[in-house]
């Protein structure tokens, strides 16, 4: 695990101007905040005119050389494969929405310590001014040579899909958005586990996702790409089908690859008999729809602070319950995968991160949990010591198995 992280300017940084500051300087979430929650640290000292000859001028000219020879040294005499781009425009900033990219600063910098406490990956926070899909990806990819990887953050659907495909396909670095497929890995590694106390195979549920947006479509794929029995996606206007003349490209899309039942109408029809709710929407379901479901079915409701299913009614019914909270069991949590997914592809200098490595992901998250394995218990905490060093190693063998390892 990295070091205490600690902040060196907290004490120094001046207090909110104007007598009418909205800002309680007695609030602890300010205090913390104050200042921000990250700098740059230097990794060799600067004692006297020796170290500066060597980090800087001349000595550095030497290196440059070396790299515009070979420039693939870049990886080895800097800290480019250490390195990862947290990118945003502000515009799906956690409940908040499109706040707006400097208001968005405040999580890209929590994002950016959370790399570095959890996966020893160092980050830096990228506000972009532009909502723009062209210009994102124009931008990042100008930016590309100082990073070993771009973890895209807070964009919103469907914006989100084409920049990252447009990304992936320009750019020979990992390109990540944690909103889809960060949330999508943690909550495979918690049904393999809930499947598995229960007795049952993943290809024997159905699954129903309440939320049609980056994480709703990307959990889908997701656990369909995994196996399981069949998915059914809904939005505000219900089940999301081929008879809907009202979806966008992305859902038609997505149209076609669930719902294998046929199921149309309502969300509450949905649920009928469904082995696993996933919330990723907000709103509340009612408990009737929750009575509903099949026997020891698994409630996933994930949505914050307010999660869609509130557990003291979902352990009426269900055999597993999860939220996205952190004073309830069993949090999905995303910090459980991108750190390990971005040292172990930053590990072997992966160009990409394939289905194959999340899915390696998924099962060595679910693996941490091992004989302990309870209702309660059904995915590791982010405090345990063994999480990111178990996604590291998988991504890393699973990158070299998908061919896109380049160490």
């Amino acid at each position: 695990m990295a070091a205490e992280i600690v902040n060196p300017r907290s004490d120094s940084a001046p207090e909110p101007d104007g007598e009418n500051s909205p800002l309680d300087s007695f609030d602890p979430a300010f205090a913390l905040h104050r200042g921000g929650k990250m700098a740059v640290q230097a990794t060799v000292p600067i004692r006297d005119r020796d170290d500066l000859s060597l980090a800087y001028t001349p000595g550095v000219a030497k290196v440059c050389s070396a790299i515009a020879e070979q420039p693939e040294l870049v990886h080895d005499y800097t800290w480019k494969s250490q390195v990862v781009a947290v990118v945003t425009d502000g515009t799906a900033v956690l409940g908040l929405g499109d706040i707006g990219p400097e208001a968005s600063l405040p999580v890209m910098e929590g994002k950016a310590i959370l790399f570095k406490q959890f996966g020893g990956v160092d980050a830096v926070p990228i506000a972009l001014a532009t909502t723009d899909a062209d210009e994102i990806v124009d931008t990042v990819v100008r930016l590309a040579p100082s990073f070993g990887g771009v973890n895209l953050e807070d964009i919103s659907a469907p914006r989100c899909f084409e920049i990252e495909r447009k990304l992936q396909e320009r750019l020979d670095i990992p390109v990540f958005h944690d909103d889809q497929h960060g949330t999508a890995i943690v909550t495979l590694a918690a049904l393999r586990n809930a499947a598995k106390l229960t007795g049952r195979e993943l290809g024997e549920l159905r699954a129903v996702i309440s939320g049609a947006g980056a994480a709703g479509v990307a959990i889908a794929k997701f656990l369909l790409e995994a196996g399981i029995g069949d998915v059914t996606v809904t939005d505000r206007k219900g089940i999301v089908s081929r008879d809907r003349d009202d979806l966008t490209e992305v859902k038609r899309e997505l149209a076609e690859i669930t719902n294998r039942a046929g199921l149309a109408g309502s969300l509450d029809h949905a649920l009928d008999g469904a082995d696993v709710f996933i919330g990723v929407s907000g709103g509340t379901v009612p408990e009737p729809a929750v009575a509903s479901m099949a026997p020891g079915a698994f409630v996933f409701a994930m949505a914050n602070p307010n999660p869609e299913v509130h557990p003291d009614i979902a352990h009426k019914y269900a055999a597993v319950v999860a939220t996205g909270r952190s004073d309830f069991p069993n949090q999905i949590n995303n910090v459980l995968a991108f750190p390990g997914i971005f040292a172990g592809a930053l590990q072997v200098r992966a160009s990409r991160i394939t289905e194959s490595m999340k899915i390696a992901a998924a099962e060595a998250l679910a693996g941490v949990v091992g004989d302990e394995l309870s209702a309660d218990y059904v995915i590791p905490s982010p405090f345990d010591e063994r999480v990111a060093p178990a996604v590291t190693a998988a991504v890393a063998e699973a990158a070299r198995a998908a061919g896109v390892a380049r160490r």
